[in-house]
């Protein structure tokens, strides 16, 4: 069991960091004249540039280079590679939907892609729904189809962002890559692109002469980087169950944010009455995954390579024998890779022989 006062602490570092990823936002409005494609552009050079400090003072390079030792045919390496564009997208229209009016259609689409990632597990891994999350996906499902009958549509905002990330996680999960692996080189393999991006628009050229960035793109780094760095330590001291449920409050303050400081009108991102069936969708989840939490222990391990998988590292006094069964992982998949080759060599100057 968790004690009471690591859960406590856990429960207050968690809302901390849903506040700071919420808090994000809004900086596509505090970091005008730049476009929100600009300021998407720019964050993807923050997040890396935090990232790479964050894993470098922990001393984690190794377990992403364990992992990528792995992958060694191209089917693999186009199977880690494809999902970038999809993160990459994800990152644009976060920051650039603010800036837009469209900031409460994508907060929607936040507080739909819990239930699709439900339907997801249940039709592609066959997992089971509970009698809870049956009833949560029918309420989100009676307000999207009041509103599609009602108006004949629903933002493409809104289905991009909880379409969008179930694909990637997919294929994520198809090569059981690590969360910390995945992003780090997603980031790497979308900083040539942005920075085209900002040569092309003009976005150095604007940041430098503009006095408030000098601030405003640090601070957006070190925001990343706490936020990153509050959620490792949330999910050590949470129970997954308690974790999950309270990544339910990013898209709560996004909500908030939309409404207050964005001065978006409900009306704008849907009918009430979708906002409301959604609303008693997430309570229902927050609900069973409070059940959850309470009736029974989670397992914090997820299936794949051998590394946290929640987004957390491992204690210090672990690094070592993770590293060193890391790098056997590796060695034997080399190994047997060799081993491999050979048989099938073997194999084709048999059948040379037989055809001769």
């Amino acid at each position: 069991m968790f004690p009471t006062n690591q859960t406590s602490q856990g429960t207050i570092v968690a809302v901390a960091a849903n506040f700071l990823y919420a808090l994000l936002f809004l900086f596509g409005l505090l970091m005008q004249p730049l476009s929100g494609t600009q300021v998407a552009s720019w964050r993807v050079l923050m997040m890396l540039l935090s990232l790479v400090l964050l894993v470098s003072v922990l001393k984690q390079w190794q377990h992403i280079f364990d992992y990528l030792k792995t992958l060694k045919t191209a089917k693999e390496w186009f199977l880690f590679i494809i999902p970038t564009p999809i993160l990459g997208a994800q990152i644009w229209i976060f920051m650039w939907a603010p800036v837009n009016d469209l900031g409460l259609e994508v907060t929607l689409g936040y507080f739909l892609y819990p239930m699709i990632m439900i339907i997801v597990g249940r039709f592609f891994y066959n997992e089971d729904m509970t009698l809870l999350q049956w009833l949560a996906t029918i309420c989100a499902a009676l307000g999207i189809a009041y509103d599609i009958l009602q108006y004949g549509a629903i933002s493409w905002a809104t289905l991009f962002v909880c379409l969008g990330y179930p694909p990637y996680y997919l294929l994520r999960r198809k090569l059981a890559v690590p969360p910390i692996t995945g992003l780090i080189s997603d980031l790497v393999l979308l900083t040539p692109v942005v920075i085209i991006a900002l040569y092309m628009s003009g976005g150095f050229e604007l940041a430098i002469a503009t006095d408030k960035f000098w601030y405003l793109l640090p601070l957006l780094g070190i925001i990343s980087t706490a936020a990153m760095a509050l959620t490792m330590v949330a999910s050590q001291k949470l129970p997954v169950s308690l974790f999950g449920t309270l990544c339910y409050l990013e898209p709560i303050f996004l909500f908030i944010f939309s409404i207050t400081i964005l001065h978006q009108s409900i009306d704008e991102g849907g009918s009430l009455f979708m906002y409301g069936m959604i609303f008693i969708a997430l309570l229902i989840m927050i609900a069973d995954s409070a059940l959850g939490y309470v009736t029974r222990k989670r397992d914090d391990r997820l299936h794949g390579y051998n590394e946290p998988q929640v987004g957390s590292f491992p204690p210090r006094r672990r690094l070592k024998n993770r590293r060193i069964k890391g790098v056997l992982t590796a060695h034997r998949f080399r190994k047997i890779i060799k081993y491999q080759q050979k048989i099938d060599k073997m194999t084709r100057k048999i059948e040379e022989l037989h055809a001769k």
